[in-house]
């Protein structure tokens, strides 16, 4: 994790979450195929946020939805069959339209990363409009953030 690592700073530790490879994950190689990593970017993101007090369900009762709008991800070395691998998580940006993750996996007693990815989200509505995140749903998430809207960062989506 020597990325992570060294440009942490004062950024809050990443959220860990563990997944054990299935069988159906894996190719004909034997290694996961790279379309999954998306999934576990999806569940290390869906955990951290269930961590803050922060439910999709709950959030969409209110109205809000949270697509991805951009998703990157650089292959370092195959997961395979049966990998303990840890889902490092960050929410790198929180603002009150737009979110940034990043994500770091690697396997449990090992730090080297097999993959690095990074997702953006915004907040829409019902209707598929912007819609500005408001009230608590704000608050939770600040402890988890590097940085947010109201920490001087305010650059656009």
């Amino acid at each position: 994790m020597s990325e992570a690592d060294s440009s942490a700073g004062s950024r809050p530790a990443p959220h860990i979450s563990r997944y054990r490879v299935t069988y159906r994950m894996t190719d004909q190689m034997g290694v996961v195929y790279y379309g999954h990593y998306l999934e576990l970017f999806e569940i290390g993101r869906t955990e951290m946020l269930r961590d803050a007090g922060f439910e999709y369900r709950a959030l969409e009762r209110d109205g809000y939805y949270l697509p991805v709008v951009h998703v990157s991800a650089d292959y370092l070395s195959p997961a395979r069959y049966d990998d303990l691998l840890l889902i490092h998580t960050w929410l790198e940006h929180l603002g009150k339209v737009r979110f940034d993750f990043r994500y770091e996996l690697c396997r449990e007693g090992d730090d080297r990363a097999l993959c690095r990815g990074r997702t953006r989200h915004v907040l829409v509505g019902a209707d598929g409009r912007p819609r500005r995140l408001e009230g608590t749903w704000l608050e939770r998430l600040k402890p988890f953030a590097a940085q947010s809207e109201d920490s001087g960062d305010s650059s656009p989506a």
